[in-house]
């Protein structure tokens, strides 16, 4: 049991596997606005266009079909499917259709995983979080090989080492399978999608560490560039891209051969995904409540774009797309993160409990290899006892002396802004807009529950 007025926090390590804590002593009342009320709140829809494909399965076979060009998929060849990626609708039909589609060319597909350093940088950390999003080889068809073991594949004119996984390396043929979309960290041509994968993800973690310690550039001019000179001296033959509507649905699958990857086929379908992805409703808010941050949320727990915040030394947070937000309030984490907490410190205030679900090893290893990011990321916010003190602490202390003026909006996370709940300074801008629908209220915040996606 921990004592009431302790927090006692794992910091276990490898190197030190025997149980090692840090107690921290916290007094509930001394960060807490107990006499600030909370807001009664309306809840509201913010009406966006969102594409969705109807056949998923239908889409992934004829964006695999654009890849049979390739002489390297011939009857008999081995196979590596590259996946790794979190959150992404409809994962598990579409890499199944990979394989079967694969498998009806005379392949032999087995899946890798290709997450850089993800699930504590180990092959069977990562082979669980695969599990995670029902890629098993029952569900897909396909075993899985997991190795964290790389090989210096080549080296960039400047000298730069360039990595790739060695089971996929062994490989006739790689295929890589994620989502195309804008990244949480950077601004670029290419960001995540294909060229990402194939650099950091089958780069592993010795790959994404590389990239990862030159930051912000690292990640908008390193990548790309690996990722270019790995289609040229390996065997990757192409991936599928996924493009996700604004509701996390999917809105379109694409098939790129192997010299479309990093490419202008790619940096196009980054400007379409740009357009369908989620945003919150509003520019101007003081309070930002969100239920639950994760990894498989967004790489940063939250998507930056919709909180408005980056946290990099690289990439100000005035010149970030997205709304201001004056104070940030997590209330937890999702179970799918594993308790990975990436990004926690782009919250202002947190709970208690959430504090109590990280797991810090495996979120320190994800800080470690993020480099800059991971470095101004892993800050802890202020800890409140519970949901309430949190929000009423955000309130009291957003700089507004009248908690009757705050403009507060909550939603389930980043990537399920569709409903919000909102409070009265906010009702009369929502009242005037076409795109958002007023659908209940007032009612009290009721915190102990999700707020519907």
């Amino acid at each position: 049991m921990i004592d009431a007025d302790r927090l006692k926090i794992d910091m276990k390590t490898d190197a030190a596997p025997s149980a090692d804590y840090v107690d921290i002593r916290i007094d509930p009342t001394a960060f807490a606005y107990p006499d600030v009320p909370l807001p009664d709140v309306w809840t509201v829809r913010h009406k966006i266009d969102a594409p969705e494909i109807k056949d998923v399965p239908a889409a992934a076979a004829d964006a695999v079909a654009r890849l049979f060009t390739d002489a390297r998929l011939r009857p008999g060849a081995s196979v590596a499917v590259g996946v790794g990626s979190r959150g992404i609708s409809n994962l598990q039909p579409i890499v199944r259709t990979v394989v079967e589609r694969l498998k009806a060319r005379g392949c032999q597909p087995f899946i890798v995983p290709a997450m850089g350093s993800h699930g504590d940088a180990t092959a069977e950390g990562q082979t669980e979080i695969l599990h995670g999003y029902g890629i098993t080889e029952a569900g897909c068809g396909a075993p899985i090989r997991a190795t964290m073991d790389v090989e210096l594949v080549s080296t960039l004119e400047d000298g730069y080492p360039v990595y790739f996984d060695r089971m996929a390396l062994a490989a006739d043929a790689v295929v890589v399978v994620n989502r195309i979309k804008r990244h949480t960290c950077f601004q670029g041509r290419i960001e995540s999608g294909l060229a990402k994968m194939c650099a950091i993800g089958l780069g592993k973690h010795t790959g994404a560490s590389s990239i990862h310690e030159f930051g912000f550039n690292g990640l908008r001019d390193t990548m790309p560039r690996v990722a270019r000179r790995l289609v040229t001296c390996t065997n990757i033959v192409g991936g599928i891209g996924i493009l996700e509507n604004a509701y996390g649905g999917t809105a379109e699958v694409h098939g790129l051969t192997a010299n479309e990857i990093g490419g202008d086929r790619e940096a196009d379908l980054l400007e379409r995904s740009r357009a369908l992805a989620p945003r919150l409703a509003f520019d101007d808010v003081d309070v930002l409540v969100v239920d639950r941050m994760g990894k498989d949320i967004s790489g940063s727990g939250f998507d930056t774009h919709v909180i408005g915040r980056v946290r990099m030394p690289s990439a100000a947070d005035a010149d970030w797309p997205g709304p201001t937000v004056r104070v940030i309030v997590a209330l937890d984490l999702t179970d799918q993160t594993h308790g990975n907490a990436a990004g926690l410190g782009l919250a202002d205030i947190v709970t208690r409990r959430l504090i109590e679900r990280v797991d810090f090893h495996a979120t320190m290893t994800n800080h470690r290899t993020s480099g800059e990011g991971g470095a101004f990321r892993s800050k802890i916010p202020l800890v409140l006892a519970d949901e309430r003190a949190a929000v009423q602490a955000a309130i009291g202390c957003c700089g507004h002396g009248r908690p009757e003026t705050v403009r507060l909006a909550r939603i389930q996370s980043t990537a399920f802004v569709e409903t919000l709940e909102i409070s009265a300074p906010l009702l009369e801008e929502a009242r005037s807009r076409d795109d958002i629908e007023v659908l209940s209220g007032p009612h009290p915040m009721n915190l102990s529950a999700l707020l519907a996606s």
